[in-house]
C-alpha cells in the first residue's frame, strides 16, 4: 500500500472515512482545533477527579489496603512520581536520595518558575501538566489534519489521546503530558520542514524526558528527505533538528557528571533492579508478567493485553504511516517494553503518540467508536482509582 492510497475500502453510509497520510498542508485554525480538543480534554478532567473523591471515599469509609495509599491519597494529584517532582522543585536534587536523578530536571525547572508566581510547587506541576495536555490535543489535532485533512479522524485522535487509560496522569504532576506535546509539535514541524522550531520543541523535550533523544530518530529521517537539494543554510537547521533532543539531554547529564561524578547516572539509577530493571528481550518480559499474574500479582498480568495491543498498532504505524512515524513509534515502544519490570509500560508507549492516530484510523464505524468512546472513560477511572489506591503504578 503506498502512503498517498486511502486506507481501505470506500466506507459505509455509517462509517467515516480515513486517509492515509499524504501531506495535504490543511490544518484548519488553532481556534477549530482549541473546540475540538476542549470536550475531550474536560472529559478526562472529570474522570480523574471522580476517581481521586472515590479513591478517597474508599479509605476513609472501608481503610487502606496498604501503607502507600495514605501517601498516594494523600498527596492526590501529585502522588507518586508528582511527589519527587515536587520535592526535586522545592529541594533541589542534592537534599534528595541519588534516585531522584532519574527524574530529568524540565518540569522541576518550570514548577519552580511558575510557583515564585505565587503558585507553590505542586500547583504548578499539576496545572504545567493540564496546559501540556491541552497543547498536545491542539497540535496532535492540526498535525493529523496536515497530513491526512481528515477532520473526524483528528477529533478522534484527540480523545484517544485524552482518554487513553493510561492517560490519567495527563491530569496529574507528571512530565509525560509536557513530553507528548513537545514530541507532536516536533514531528509537526519536522513534516511542514520547519527545522528550527522543530529544534527547539526537541531540545526542551531533551530536559524534560530522557526518552525524548529518540525524537532524533525521525527528525534525521525527515532531514535526510530531499537534503541533497536543500541550501547550506536550511542543511545547517536539518542538523540542529537532529542534534536538537541528545543536546538536551546531555546538558543535564554533563551537569549530573560535574555534581556527582557519574554523568550516568540518571539512567544507571532508573534500570535499577527495584525500579525498570534491566534491560531484556520483550518475550520473557512477557512471560514474566504471565507467571506474576497467575502468582496473585494482577496489577503485572495487566501488561500483557496491552503489550499485544501495543505491537499490533506499532504495525499499522509501520505499514500506514511514513518512515519518520514509524520510526519513532518503533524506538520507544521498544524502549518501553525491554525492561524486565514492565511497570509503567502502558505510560512509556503514550510517548508514542502515531500509535493513537492508528488506533483512531480503526474506529471508522461509527458503532464502534461510540463503544470504545464509553468503555474508555470506564477503563481510565478505574487505572486512576487504582494509582490513587496505591494497587498500581502509573
Amino acid at each position: 500500500m503506498r502512503l498517498n492510497e486511502p486506507l481501505g475500502p470506500p466506507a459505509d453510509p455509517g462509517e467515516q472515512h480515513d486517509s492515509s497520510p499524504s501531506g495535504t498542508g490543511e490544518t484548519g485554525s488553532w481556534s477549530e482545533a482549541a473546540i475540538a480538543t476542549l470536550p475531550a480534554w474536560i472529559v478526562a478532567r472529570v474522570i480523574v477527579g471522580v476517581a481521586l473523591g472515590f479513591s478517597r471515599y474508599v479509605v476513609d469509609h472501608i481503610g487502606s489496603v496498604i501503607p502507600i495509599t495514605a501517601s498516594s491519597i494523600h498527596s492526590g494529584l501529585t502522588a507518586w512520581d508528582g511527589a519527587w517532582y515536587s520535592d526535586i522543585a522545592a529541594h533541589g536534587y542534592a537534599a534528595l536520595p541519588r534516585e531522584a536523578l532519574r527524574f530529568f530536571p524540565g518540569l522541576p525547572i518550570a514548577a519552580r518558575a511558575l510557583g515564585s508566581l505565587g503558585f507553590g510547587d505542586r500547583l504548578s506541576l499539576v496545572l504545567i501538566s493540564n496546559i501540556s495536555a491541552f497543547v498536545a490535543g491542539v497540535m496532535l489535532y492540526r498535525l493529523v489534519r496536515y497530513e491526512t485533512g481528515d477532520r473526524p479522524l483528528a477529533v478522534r485522535s484527540v480523545w484517544l489521546l485524552n482518554l487513553a487509560p493510561p492517560a490519567f496522569v495527563f491530569v496529574m504532576g507528571y512530565t509525560d503530558a509536557t513530553a507528548v506535546a513537545l514530541a507532536v509539535s516536533t514531528m509537526y514541524f519536522l513534516r511542514r520542514k520547519r527545522w528550527w522550531e522543530a529544534a527547539l520543541c526537541a531540545l526542551l523535550a531533551g530536559v524534560f524526558r530522557p526518552t525524548a533523544l529518540l525524537l532524533a530518530v525521525p527528525a534525521l529521517v525527515e532531514a535526510l528527505r530531499g537534503i541533497d537539494r536543500a541550501s547550506w543554510r536550511e542543511r545547517l537547521g536539518r542538523v540542529a533538528a537532529v542534534a536538537a533532543a541528545p543536546a538536551g539531554t546531555l546538558v543535564y547529564l554533563a551537569w549530573v557528571g560535574s555534581r556527582f561524578g557519574d554523568f550516568a547516572l540518571p539512567f544507571s539509577e532508573q534500570t535499577s533492579a527495584h525500579l525498570r530493571g534491566q534491560l531484556t528481550d520483550p518475550v520473557s518480559a512477557i512471560v514474566h508478567a504471565i507467571r506474576a499474574g497467575f502468582d496473585g500479582h494482577l496489577g503485572t498480568a495487566l501488561h500483557v493485553p496491552w503489550f499485544v495491543l501495543i505491537v499490533a498498532l506499532t504495525v499499522l504505524v509501520c505499514l500506514r504511516w511514513p518512515l519518520s512515524y514509524a520510526a519513532f513509534t518503533v524506538v520507544v515502544v521498544l524502549s518501553a517494553v525491554t525492561s524486565n519490570n514492565l511497570d509503567s509500560m502502558e505510560r512509556y508507549a503514550l510517548f508514542a503518540f502515531p500509535l493513537l492516530i492508528a488506533a483512531a484510523q480503526l474506529l471508522r464505524s461509527r458503532t464502534v467508536e461510540r463503544v470504545v468512546l464509553v468503555l474508555l472513560p470506564v477503563a481510565m477511572f478505574g487505572y486512576a482509582s487504582l494509582a490513587f489506591l496505591g494497587l498500581i503504578g502509573p
